[in-house]
């Protein structure tokens, strides 16, 4: 089997590297990460004319390494169109990722922006997230589990246009995990969402400054003021009970199956009753 691997933390990232350690297991990779951090991106690419800079970083004939400095579905792209062509794989796998993408998480996830891509393309594609944001995550649950996860689902894929899957897992140590079970996607929103940028509220998030941060402060210009984006995420009326996030917060791993399509099948027939 070929697998593209992505992620949207980086090609550093402690989550990506724990991934390609699972995969190995299921057949040749290929991985394309972006150079930096790119949450949050969605289905963003990288477009026009602006340049953008790739990097081989190593070449084996089962394990493929590459960064990209753009958006994880431009990631996809190049794995895509200019690495495995005319060849495709049969798998686009994206994470670990840093943090939750359950709930309305997923509509602004850059791993599954990328998942995504892949679906579009045709292709079985998977976003595996951990609710746990630290840069030193512990992912032995999902080292434990994940492989098993896979091979249930890769047994079992759908191959309709359009499917793609999104597995969350709590953070817990696998012992404690009760099962794995589907859901839908949870409804969230966020409240409070941009907070003056300030050593107090950063400790108070437990947050430390990364380099970068540090130098893009000492650059604001005169009569710029910072803010930092850190919202409480608010529960919507309506969940069910199979909600991603709700089976989360009982203890399970969730997979909720997503698919490319928008459409409000409700809503087109009542406008098509009404007005056509």
């Amino acid at each position: 089997m070929r697998i593209l691997i992505t992620n949207d933390d980086g090609y550093k990232a402690k989550g990506i590297k724990c991934l390609v350690n699972i995969m190995r297991k299921f057949g040749d990779l290929t991985i394309v990460a972006p150079k930096s951090a790119q949450s949050g991106m969605s289905m963003a690419v990288t477009m026009g004319y602006k340049p953008i800079a790739v990097r081989h970083l190593k070449d084996d004939p089962a394990e493929d390494w590459w960064y990209l400095d753009g958006t994880p579905a431009s990631c996809v792209k190049f794995g895509l169109d200019n690495i495995l062509y005319p060849e495709r794989p049969d798998l686009v796998v994206c994470g670990i990722n840093h943090g939750s993408n359950a709930a309305t998480a997923a509509c602004y996830s850059g791993t599954l922006g990328a998942a995504s891509e892949g679906a579009i393309n045709g292709i079985p594609a998977i976003g595996v997230s951990l609710d746990e944001f630290s840069n030193d995550a512990d992912f032995s649950a999902i080292e434990t589990m994940l492989p098993g996860i896979l091979k249930r689902l890769l047994g079992s894929i759908s191959h309709r246009f359009g499917v793609y899957y999104n597995i969350n897992f709590p953070m817990l140590p696998a012992s404690e995990i009760k099962g794995v079970k589907i859901g839908r996607m949870g409804i969230v929103h966020w409240e409070n969402e941009y907070r003056t940028y300030g050593k107090e509220f950063l400790e108070s998030r437990g947050h430390e400054p990364s380099p970068a941060d540090i130098e893009y402060i000492k650059a604001v210009l005169p009569g710029e003021e910072c803010y930092v984006m850190a919202g409480d995420m608010m529960e919507n009326y309506g969940n069910g009970p199979d909600a991603d996030h709700i089976l989360m917060e009982n203890g399970y791993v969730a997979i909720t199956p997503l698919n490319l399509d928008n459409t409000d099948e409700g809503e087109l027939k009542r406008l098509c009753d009404i007005i056509w």
